[in-house]
């Protein structure tokens, strides 16, 4: 299944059914969260605000419990009571963990030095439709203290991950989601961030404000000028064989297949 959710996907906790309505029309697509953004002791009111207070199953993903806590089981009881098909799974770390998820669409979180490691054989799943990774939780699985150095930028292992994270979706067929971007207000910051996302391939941004979807949905999206060259570079190639020279660039086939994700981009983000 190709997953057409996004670029802009929200976390919710799934333990404040108050605000459920607010992200599904805010973003392209809401993650009810079960699990880090939930109390141990909220769990339970979570799972039932799940199953009392529906969103559209089309736009709605469900962040379930990794698979080695008890909540998991408890998870998967709440979701058969309800019409929602994407499950992010936590922490995910193991092809095998995925059987239990059969009959859904999975978004397989790497974020743990085991995810990350595991993401090409997790992207091969049939019901995975794409991966996410993140930084926090993998930074504490291997026992550091800070994803990103003092000007924001990343650390290395974590640049690593989503590397990887990246190549493993592509070359499984697979969506990549990028992490979220945990300041907020840097509006700036995150902006270069998504674009930067989108231009090396991810197909969504994950997001924990409402006030970031616009940021990451502008980001995403091709500009006019951006469209109309690509479409231009595109019908000049009709006429040309092999390589040719347009507008004083080299273009061969890696730049042909640039413009066109331009354009299906564009047409995506327009649905």
């Amino acid at each position: 299944m190709t997953f057409e959710l996004g670029p802009a996907l929200l976390f919710c906790p799934a333990d404040r059914p108050e605000r459920y309505a607010k992200a599904a029309t805010r973003a392209d697509a809401v993650i009810l969260d079960l699990e880090d953004a939930v109390a141990t002791a909220d769990k339970a009111a979570a799972r039932e605000s799940l199953i009392a207070q529906p969103l559209d199953p089309t736009t709605t993903i469900v962040r379930v419990n990794a698979f080695d806590t008890d909540d998991f089981e408890l998870d998967l009881a709440a979701l058969a009571k309800t019409a929602y098909r994407f499950v992010m799974l936590a922490k995910a770390s193991h092809p095998s963990e995925l059987d239990a998820l059969k009959g859904f669409d999975v978004i397989a979180l790497c974020e743990t030095a085991a995810g990350v490691l595991a993401a090409g054989s997790l992207a091969a799943i049939e019901h995975v439709v794409a991966l996410m990774w993140g930084a926090e939780d993998l930074v504490a699985s291997l026992g550091g203290t800070s994803s990103r150095r003092a000007d924001g930028s990343y650390r290395q292992v974590a640049q690593h991950a989503r590397s990887t994270v990246l190549l493993a979706a592509g070359a499984n067929d697979t969506a990549a989601i990028d992490s979220v971007y945990l300041e907020f207000a840097d509006l700036d910051g995150l902006a270069t961030e998504a674009e930067d996302a989108a231009a090396s391939g991810f197909a969504a941004t994950a997001c924990i404000h409402p006030g970031q979807v616009d940021v990451i949905r502008e980001a995403y999206a091709p500009s006019a000028d951006q469209v109309e060259g690509a479409r231009e570079l595109l019908s000049a190639a009709e006429t040309e064989r092999g390589v040719f020279s347009f507008n004083g660039r080299m273009v061969d086939e890696p730049v042909l297949r640039h413009a066109r994700s331009v354009i299906a981009r564009a047409a995506r983000i327009a649905r």
